[in-house]
């Protein structure tokens, strides 16, 4: 944490903060910071000391080390410390003589910075998603080079529902060379919350051409193509999807679906038979196999009644798993009526009136 003390300005008064600074940087023993706080504050008696910019300067850097350094506070500090010392260090930068001082005034800064930004992790933990913000923004006043505050900022205001806030912060993410996979997820969220799926899909790709073998990006773009029936879209991308995920009942649906949206029906029959066999009572995937035999669109076997059959064998089976839903039976009804059985007819119609009653 501590820059070397030698780069600190010197003078015989403040060798003492100096040293016991350097000896706890070497020793990390809280008792030189101890002595540091008691040297410090020796110095600092009167107005007039107050306004000496070299006390002022050394009583930064201590107190802000402490602060940093003592989180469970067993120097025992006031509960006021924290913003007396932010108060003192932004009073010392907007000063024209705190030129000389520069190292010590970055370094305070630094440790403050780590300060709020514990702070506002607390703050988020507690749900005080306003205080934490204005604890992560003074954070990143104090370290604007440290990129990772933009993100807690970003989550922050998402949790706020300040979204395009949060979209700007993670939109500085991206371009960044710190990108996270969870940045890019919760960007794509952010954005997919704001119903813009263009900005989420940008996003994806983005973090796919930096993560190419991620499974839960070419997942979230899947499912982005999927929810606009952009059919064509993720019909790119299904290979991939498919192969990396061998045993997944859900994306094996995804892919029939748009095989089936796409008019490639043998392939389409294939995907939902692949995925009823991955999960048996998958009521989708039964009911969309039994849809396509029922419109006769597989090529196959061209025979009209053994489609019909295979509709009434797959709508059944649906039925069992769900026996109240009124499109499946609808549809048997009308298997029925095509295959001209009163028996089966006589029970569906029966079952939809209790239902439609």
């Amino acid at each position: 944490m501590f820059t070397s003390p030698l780069a600190f300005c010197q003078t015989e008064a403040l060798k003492g903060v100096v040293n016991n600074l350097a000896f706890y940087r070497q020793q990390k023993d809280l008792k030189y910071l101890s002595n540091a706080k008691r040297q410090v504050d020796s110095l600092i008696k009167t107005k007039k000391d107050s306004a000496n910019v070299p006390k002022s300067v050394f009583r930064a850097v201590v107190y802000s080390s402490i602060l940093y350094t003592d989180s469970l506070n067993k120097l025992g500090l006031p509960a006021n410390t924290l913003g007396d010392i932010t108060n003192l260090v932004d009073r010392l930068s907007a000063g024209n003589r705190v030129f000389k001082y520069q190292v010590e005034i970055d370094f305070s800064k630094r440790c403050l910075s780590n300060v709020y930004i514990r702070k506002g992790d607390g703050e988020l933990k507690g749900q005080k998603y306003e205080q934490a913000l204005a604890s992560f923004q003074k954070a990143q006043e104090y370290a604007p080079r440290y990129k990772r505050i933009s993100a807690y900022i970003a989550y922050t205001n998402t949790r706020l529902g300040n979204l395009p806030e949060a979209a700007k912060g993670y939109a500085s993410l991206l371009n960044t060379d710190t990108i996270r996979i969870d940045d890019i997820v919760a960007a794509a969220n952010v954005y997919k919350a704001m119903k813009d799926t263009t900005k989420a899909l940008q996003v994806i790709q983005k973090g796919r051409k930096l993560l190419p073998d991620n499974k839960d990006l070419l997942f979230d773009e899947a499912n982005i193509y999927y929810n606009r029936k952009d059919y064509r879209g993720l019909q790119s991308i299904l290979p991939q999807l498919l192969e990396k995920n061998p045993g997944n009942y859900e994306v094996a649906f995804i892919a029939a679906n748009c095989y089936d949206h796409l008019n490639d029906y043998d392939r389409a029959e294939s995907m939902y038979l692949q995925a009823i066999e991955l999960r048996s009572r998958y009521y989708d995937a039964i009911f969309n196999l039994g849809l396509l035999y029922f419109k006769g669109y597989t090529t196959k076997n061209g025979d009209q009644q053994k489609n019909i059959d295979r509709a009434i064998q797959w709508f059944e089976k649906a039925n069992t798993i769900l026996p109240n839903n009124l499109q499946c039976l609808q549809l048997l009804q009308w298997a029925y009526l095509k295959t001209r059985n009163e028996d089966q007819l006589n029970r569906i119609n029966d079952k939809l009136k209790q239902l439609t009653n």
